[in-house]
């Protein structure tokens, strides 16, 4: 699931006025002197999806750009990128983070922060600046204008993008968990929110397919979703002890934030500042049990409901009894692939503005 190579320019550029090009550009920097002085104010490199909550993001950030200018452009330099399809945030957070960069910050929803989070890693190891010196880090932000916006619900953070600026601003960072997922290739892809097993990443994957109907997509996707479905037995191994078999398994949540699918608080101790992943596990439920019981998932009551189990990890592999390979898995929304996977956190593994 990594992204593929791409030449990588030797410095993204702030956009000189609102009518200068917005993709990433390396043309017109041919003085040393000058490329120093941006770098010492710091790039703050700003990586849109326009296409987000069915084009919504692009109008916004738009809206949003000339505010933004007059909040920071007297601390750094403002880079604009434009991205144009899948994994082009991965790619540009990855040149970016190389060309010394003080800080990415995501502008979309959950899928555009799951790229650029992947794109802090490369091949398993945190990605470096290559003239910045060992103790220069790019720090991760997020103005979220998505569909979903779930991390940001665990900060009990609104959609108003002015909130987002004045965090960026107040420059207020922490160390931020990463979780890590390796399926049967054991090449690792990040995750910053919840990773999931089953029923739900089933539903998730379908509910990819109906993003223009925006948070309804959800619906539609727990729907089909439940079309042919059947709870499984799994074998699941924590931190690095006993296999053991988890029987008539619904879904397999892994929270490192609190929420998924548009506002379901499905890992509800999750604290992405903990070093640990919150574990949630539902057995044997039915359709009916779902309605019955949603608003008990929706507000993070659900742990004491039978059937409903949670625990803290740093790691755990979860695997089929019998192997099918058609166990979904997805990431932050993201379809990952299918059983087996192995889970695990990497504790302050980003600076992120909060």
């Amino acid at each position: 699931m990594a992204a593929s190579a791409t030449p990588r320019p030797s410095l993204i550029l702030p956009r000189a006025s609102s009518h200068s090009h917005s993709q990433p550009s390396a043309v017109g920097l041919t003085s040393d002197r000058v490329a120093a002085s941006r770098r010492r104010r710091g790039d703050f490199v700003f990586v849109v999806n326009p296409s987000g909550a069915n084009g919504r993001t692009g109008k916004q950030w738009k809206q949003l750009l000339p505010l933004l200018r007059t909040r920071l452009a007297d601390q750094c330099n403002i880079c604009e990128c434009i991205t144009s399809g899948p994994s082009h945030a991965i790619d540009v957070t990855r040149e970016a983070i190389k060309d010394g960069a003080d800080a990415v910050i995501a502008v979309g929803g959950d899928g555009t922060l799951h790229e650029v989070v992947n794109g802090f890693f490369w091949k398993g190891s945190p990605v470096r600046a290559l003239d910045r010196g060992p103790d220069h880090s790019t720090a991760l932000g997020l103005i979220p204008l998505g569909t979903g916006s779930d991390f940001a619900r665990t900060f009990g953070w609104t959609n108003d993008p002015r909130d987002a600026i004045d965090r960026i601003v107040r420059g207020v960072k922490s160390k931020l968990d990463i979780g890590v997922m390796e399926g049967p290739n054991r090449e690792p892809h990040f995750f910053v929110n919840v990773a999931d097993i089953h029923l739900s990443a089933k539903a998730g994957y379908f509910a990819s397919m109906y993003k223009r109907f925006g948070n309804l997509c959800y619906v539609f996707g727990a729907l089909r979703g439940f079309w042919g479905h059947n709870n499984q037995d799994m074998r699941i191994k924590v931190n690095g002890g006993e296999w053991r078999t988890v029987h008539k398994v619904t879904a397999l949540c892994i929270g490192n934030g609190k929420y998924f699918g548009g506002g379901m608080k499905i890992t509800p101790t999750a604290d992405p500042f903990s070093g640990n992943l919150e574990v949630v596990i539902l057995q044997d439920f039915k359709w009916y049990d779902f309605l019955l019981k949603l608003h008990r998932l929706y507000g993070g009551t659900h742990l004491s409901v039978n059937g409903v189990s949670s625990m803290r990890v740093q790691s755990i592999e979860v695997a089929e009894v019998t192997a099918s390979g058609g166990i979904f898995v997805q990431s932050d929304g993201e379809h990952f692939g299918f059983l087996p996977t192995k889970f695990s956190v990497l504790p302050g593994a980003v600076d992120f503005f909060c």
